[in-house]
């Protein structure tokens, strides 16, 4: 069968699906017809040829050639060009990749790959990976994923190969190259921005101030744990939340913080951070977004769920935070302060307490910025974009109880811009990872830092931290990669104990003894090699640029 008919088989059997969706059952195991379609007219047709095209220019790879280096180290004389660019290293490498396997099993992959932001990489994916005739290899690219992760051999790039339903696979250097040099442009703006980050605190005075409390050691207050379960009628959603409530003698009410956990996560992951401000005598309440925890991600893969998270999730999640601060005010509001909340979170927590900060959508913004999709440089955007669904309609996200928040690695530069966070009035604490490949350290953290107004900002950054460097353990964890959690995530834990102490000690709390400890002096006193930390408070554009 031609690239061409396939490519039209495919389309014509994803519209029918969504035309008649009960008409095919096979989607809810995790295969479409399309994949059914590909799997019975062609049992034996895979990929046998890999053509690069540069301009004019065409160069053939056999897969055959691919499989016996990977297997045997033989290289082929069609092989040979492209290796002898590489060292030793770069050849082993490249033999441990063509056969490295992803444990995830079929209905994971399928059902990722029809969620809105699977099909986003698979159209960024679809430019450079082509059917012969030229064409986008969207749906020939989603068919061998799932086929090859149905297939004895596993999910690896070879069985990929050689599951692609045509005879041949295009690789459209021209879009490969335009990718890498936005890729390559970014990481140099990035470096940059670091390097005038460092600039700022290398610039600030050297005081030697005295530091005689140790913020990263446990407190001396005890508390107790308490599992609420809340259920917000009005919105049909229904969530728990752990509050973990200091034990006072005297009728001093318990100053309150909200930890909100990020996409894909719960209320384990923090629990590292709420222990910590409990036993120096915060109340700390933590909630698990429904829409937005692990165990939504667990029914993507069991196909329960379409969205890795629905855009809803914008709201709910703030809303989730209103909700509880209205049913701790009514239980517990002879114990703890209600009135006078700091929020902390990360990820999609980081954006949930920023909009509760004040920060309002921006869907102007989103429309412009999601248009270029280009996710390959910022993954944030395939959470970010889908909000544009939610446009039409005047969200009060903001709650004036909320006095201060700290966001780590939040996600801001569609869904707030600079318009939304310049709305923010209150201190507001922003940590960044330089290591960060999905939320962009430039764009999500330190271009939004600039964009503040508050007179009482901080930008901290964790310069070779990742994504997942303040994570704690969780019962629910996906096992990752060490490059991916980034080195040594004790330290950032225990820089965020720290500075999350100084920070809601100062501004929630009110105690004044606090403020020294948010300095860029404070931050070379707990200076760790493996991921060393600084703090700004100031930060012009014009410094970036």
């Amino acid at each position: 069968m031609p690239d061409r008919q396939v490519s039209n088989l495919a389309i014509t059997l994803e519209k029918m699906e969504k035309r008649s969706p009960t008409s095919f059952c096979l989607t809810s195991l995790g295969l479409t017809a399309f994949n059914l379609a590909i799997a019975l007219a062609m049992p034996a047709y895979s990929a046998e040829k890999i053509i690069l095209r540069y301009g004019p220019l065409e160069f053939t790879l056999r897969r055959e050639s691919l499989e016996r280096y990977a297997e045997a180290g033989t290289i082929a004389p069609d092989l040979d060009d492209f290796t002898s660019r590489l060292d030793k290293n770069q050849r082993q490498q490249l033999r441990e990749v063509l056969s490295a396997k992803a444990e995830i099993d079929t209905v994971a992959v399928s059902q990722f790959f029809y969620s809105t932001q699977g099909e986003a990489i698979l159209n960024l994916l679809g430019k450079v990976v082509q059917t012969r005739s030229g064409e986008s290899g969207f749906y020939a690219l989603r068919s061998a994923l799932i086929l090859a992760s149905a297939d004895e051999k596993g999910l690896t790039p070879l069985n990929i190969i050689k599951k692609f339903p045509t005879s041949e696979i295009l690789l459209n250097s021209a879009s490969a190259f335009d990718l890498l040099n936005q890729a390559s442009r970014s990481i140099q703006m990035t470096q940059k921005a670091i390097a005038a980050i460092e600039s700022e605190v290398s610039n600030t005075d050297a005081v030697q101030g005295d530091f005689p409390l140790d913020l990263q050691v446990v407190g001396e207050i005890t508390y107790k744990k308490i599992t609420l379960i809340l259920n917000d009628r009005d919105r049909d959603r229904a969530f728990p939340a752990d509050l973990y409530l200091p034990d006072r003698n005297n009728l001093e009410l318990s100053p309150l913080i909200i930890i909100s956990h990020g996409l894909g996560s719960d209320r384990e992951t923090y629990s590292y951070l709420a222990q910590h401000l409990a036993s120096h005598g915060f109340a700390v309440a933590v909630p698990e977004h429904s829409g937005s925890n692990s165990q939504q991600l667990q029914n993507l893969a069991k196909g329960l769920v379409q969205d890795i998270s629905p855009p809803r999730e914008f709201i709910d999640r703030p809303l989730d935070i209103r909700f509880l601060l209205d049913r701790l005010a009514e239980k517990y509001g002879h114990r703890l302060d209600s009135q006078r909340v700091g929020v902390l979170g990360q990820s999609f927590g980081g954006y949930t307490a920023l909009a509760l900060a004040g920060a309002e959508l921006n869907f102007p913004q989103l429309e412009v910025q999601c248009q270029l999709k280009n996710y390959s440089l910022n993954l944030s955007l395939l959470l970010q974009c889908p909000a544009q669904t939610l446009a039409g309609k005047k969200y009060t996200l903001h709650d004036d109880r909320i006095a201060a928040v700290m966001a780590i690695n939040p996600i801001t530069s569609s869904v707030f811009g600079d318009a939304g966070m310049g709305s923010i009035q209150i201190p507001t604490a922003i940590v960044t990872g330089s290591a960060d490949t999905v939320a962009p350290a430039l764009a999500e953290q330190i271009l939004p830092f600039t964009a503040l107004v508050t007179l009482h900002k901080y930008l901290i950054l964790l310069k070779g931290g990742t994504h997942f460097s303040t994570l704690g353990i969780s019962s629910d964890d996906i096992a990752l990669p060490p490059r991916v959690i980034g080195p040594d995530p004790a330290i950032a834990r225990d820089y965020m104990k720290a500075l999350g102490l100084a920070f809601f000690g100062a501004y929630i709390a009110g105690d004044s003894q606090y403020e020294s400890y948010l300095s860029a002096d404070y931050t070379r006193h707990l200076q760790r090699q493996e991921i060393p930390v600084s703090l700004v408070k100031s930060l012009l554009r014009e410094q970036l640029n």
